[in-house]
């Protein structure tokens, strides 16, 4: 069963931002990651833990090695959805503090939400 895919509106900023071969090659990875996102024996997920650089535990990625690409996603398990985060360039460290920096921004408007 295929696993409904969303992006967060900087994703979106991020796909638009690539030339159109490589944001048919992007697409085409996370439609084939979200057959199965989860990571294996039942899917192909890669998981993400805690970088020097990022906590990021939770999270998962899809490496594109050729293109020098990488995508950071979430599992949403309510809803059955693949929450993109990030596409960016291949550079472990900057790709994963943008991740964590927009994963903390997305959390800050629930914090708010419930302390009111």
């Amino acid at each position: 069963m295929k696993w409904k895919i969303e992006f967060i509106k900087e994703a979106q900023q991020d796909l638009k931002r690539l030339d159109p071969y490589n944001r048919k090659l992007i697409l085409k990875a996370i439609e084939k990651t979200a057959e199965r996102p989860l990571p294996p024996p039942d899917g192909i997920g890669k998981p993400l833990g805690n970088h020097s650089a990022a906590k990021l535990s939770g999270y998962y990625k899809i490496k594109l090695r050729g293109l020098g690409y990488r995508v950071v996603y979430q599992l949403v398990r309510e809803g059955e959805t693949l929450r993109v985060i990030v596409i960016s360039v291949r550079d472990d460290e900057a790709v994963y503090k943008e991740a964590e920096r927009r994963v903390r921004n997305l959390a800050a408007p629930a914090d708010k939400a419930s302390a009111e």
